[in-house]
Formats: structure tokens, C-alpha cells, sequence
């Protein structure tokens, strides 16, 4: 079982080296590729190859990581910063969707992920909701290659589960990154959170004792 997932991270590595290529491929013909061809790798989105430059923009990248990991990091506990009413956390249990549309929902369910060693698929989810607010072409670019190290590199510990289709999606669209970039992968994780996460958690004791939490009158003064 070891060898075969070998294998697989080694045939994954693979496609995200040709992906790169690509991408270097494409630079090239639109004139944009460095003249210094060691520095060929800050293309490459997938960051599957080291060199100096990784190490020149290392600091920069870890503020802006920082500065990201910080704002949503603000909500994860829902009983100190986002408490939902009653009624609101009791329409959680009729769908997923009503979860996602609460923002006490997603930070409560956002820390119950977090108990499951999963909490790299709302991260995920919510940088792609941020991406799609930006309108400048440069962030977007910035951001798009980001959200790539973070979640969808092979490289990364907060790698989220994608199946080979929408990787290959990514790839593509990777040649001309947009605020979209990650729709069919972002996508793929909602439903992946709805079917697998999402039923656990309304059966879970931390969502039974929020609601017990909202249900006792507050106590006298």
C-alpha cells in the first residue's frame, strides 16, 4: 500500500512538472520569459523545483500568507467572535447551504474541520471566495499562484483532495490565471464538505452543545 501511494505522489509530481513546462512554454512565446534561465522556476506555478528565487520572495510571500491567515483565522471559534442566534444555528441541520451562507456557520463548522484535521478545505474555499472579489489583474495573478502553494501544490501540508480531472483543469487554466482559476475545484471541495463533513457535524456533540449553549436563558446578574 506504501509503494503505490509512492508511485501515485511520483506520477502526480510528474503532471505538475509538465504543467510547469507549459507554463514556461506560454511565457516564452508571449516574450515574458527571464532572460536568466535560472531563474525559469518562479513560473512555475506548482513550485515543484527550488532555486534562489524561491528564497528572494520567501519573506514577502510569508507576510502575505501571514496577513491572509490572519483574517480568517478571526472566526474559527464561533463561541468567542461569531455566536449565531438560536434560529440560526438550528437551520444549519436543514442543508449545508444554510451553514455556508451564515458567517457564524462557516467559523463554527470552520472549527469543527479543525477537529477532524480538515480544515484546509474551508481555508481553501473561503481564499477562493476572496480571489473572486479581485478585479486587478496583478493581484489576481499573485493570489491565484498562492492559493496554489497553499492548497493544491503536492508539496504543501495543507494540500486539499482533488481528483485528477479538475488538477488537469487547473493546469490549463494556470496558463492564463483568472479570479475563476479554481471554480471546479472549488466546487469539488463544497461537495466534498457537504457529503462527508457536513452530516458529522450535525451529529456531533459540538453542534448539539451550541445549541444547548443558545437554548439556556442568560444568567442573572
Amino acid at each position: 500500500m506504501g509503494s503505490e501511494r509512492v508511485e501515485m505522489r511520483k506520477r502526480q509530481m510528474q503532471v505538475h512538472q509538465e504543467a510547469a513546462a507549459s507554463v514556461l512554454q506560454a511565457r516564452h512565446r508571449m516574450g515574458n520569459t527571464p532572460t536568466n534561465a535560472s531563474n525559469a522556476c518562479c513560473f512555475c506555478w506548482c513550485c515543484c523545483c527550488s532555486c534562489s528565487c524561491l528564497t528572494v520572495r520567501g519573506e514577502d510571500e510569508t507576510i502575505q500568507r501571514t496577513t491572509f491567515e490572519r483574517r480568517t483565522e478571526g472566526t474559527i471559534n464561533c463561541e468567542e467572535s461569531l455566536k449565531p442566534t438560536l434560529e440560526d444555528a438550528r437551520s444549519w441541520a436543514m442543508s449545508f447551504e444554510k451553514v455556508m451562507k451564515s458567517a457564524a456557520g462557516r467559523s463554527c463548522f470552520r472549527q469543527f474541520l479543525r477537529t477532524e484535521f480538515s480544515e484546509e478545505n474551508m481555508m481553501f474555499w473561503l481564499a477562493c471566495e476572496e480571489l473572486k472579489k479581485e478585479t486587478n489583474k496583478t493581484v489576481v495573478e499573485e493570489k491565484v499562484r498562492q492559493i496554489y502553494e497553499d492548497f493544491i501544490s503536492i508539496l504543501s501540508p495543507k494540500e486539499v483532495s482533488l481528483d485528477s480531472r479538475v488538477r488537469d483543469v487547473i493546469n490549463r487554466n494556470m496558463l492564463e490565471p483568472t479570479s475563476h482559476t479554481f471554480d471546479d475545484a472549488q466546487q469539488q471541495i463544497y461537495t466534498l464538505m457537504q457529503r462527508d463533513s457536513y452530516p458529522r457535524y450535525i451529529n456531533s456533540s459540538a453542534y448539539t452543545d451550541l445549541l444547548k449553549s443558545l437554548e439556556e436563558p442568560p444568567s442573572e446578574p
